[in-house]
């Protein structure tokens, strides 16, 4: 009896070790797997802030909001709604371009006073790359019509040229050209700035134009097409956040 028990023995201690060398192989490659993942992880953590920290930082400004109306158009409608309404198209835009980032001044009809001089502020502490500022112009010869673009430090006027010329493209309006003009929104910003007024809500041809999604959504998409441009033609020449 004795040494059948013995022989016992020596058979589960075969069996565990057989079972051990099994497991152990197991436990390796699990490990290991484990690891993988978790620098596959870092990887991609560390990917997607890279991507955050490179990114082209836009700021889009809809003029006016609240109790600051803005113009009111020929059909009696308020420059307010048609700014907002623009900068969101522009801004789903700008959201499906990877190498950039939207931020808005105002994303509802919020009153933003001129005292505060928030939207330069918010851009400048954004540390944006460009800023654009939408609205619509005003005067009081109903038959006066066309875009125009402001800006006034010598290091937007390139990014308004490209501006105007890709807005004025889509609207088919008269070319007003650019202008060189202390406006607070792009004279204390610190980056290239531009102020596009992009048809008169005063001229009725103009307003019921603008008032369409059909010419918005070309404005917008002309909007992007210039600020790719601008950033393009920035990388390659070196202008981006050049001297004032």
């Amino acid at each position: 009896m004795v040494f059948q028990q013995k022989n016992g023995r020596n058979h589960r201690t075969r069996n565990m070790l057989v079972v051990t060398l099994l497991i152990f192989p197991i436990l390796i490659l699990s490990a290991c797997s484990g690891n993988s993942d978790n620098n596959n992880n870092a990887k991609d953590s560390s990917n997607n802030s890279k991507n955050k920290n490179t990114a082209f930082k836009v700021v889009i400004d809809p003029g006016h909001g609240g109790e600051d109306n803005g113009a009111t158009g020929a059909s009696g409608q308020y420059e307010k709604s048609f700014t907002l309404s623009l900068a969101k198209k522009v801004e789903k835009l700008l959201e499906q371009e990877s190498e950039m980032e939207v931020f808005m001044t105002r994303t509802d009809d919020s009153f933003i006073s001129q005292e505060s001089r928030y939207r330069p502020k918010y851009a400048n502490k954004l540390n944006a790359d460009v800023f654009v500022s939408i609205h619509g112009n005003t005067f009081s010869n109903p038959s006066v019509s066309g875009t125009e673009t402001f800006y006034y430090h010598n290091n937007s006027r390139q990014f308004a040229q490209i501006l105007q010329k890709h807005v004025v493209k889509s609207t088919g309006f008269r070319d007003r050209g650019i202008k060189k003009k202390d406006l607070f929104v792009v004279r204390d910003t610190e980056m290239p700035a531009a102020l596009i007024e992009v048809g008169y809500l005063t001229n009725p041809s103009d307003e019921s134009e603008m008032r369409t999604d059909d010419l918005q959504s070309r404005v917008a998409a002309s909007i992007v097409e210039g600020i790719k441009e601008y950033k393009e033609q920035s990388d390659e020449q070196g202008f981006l956040n050049g001297v004032f």
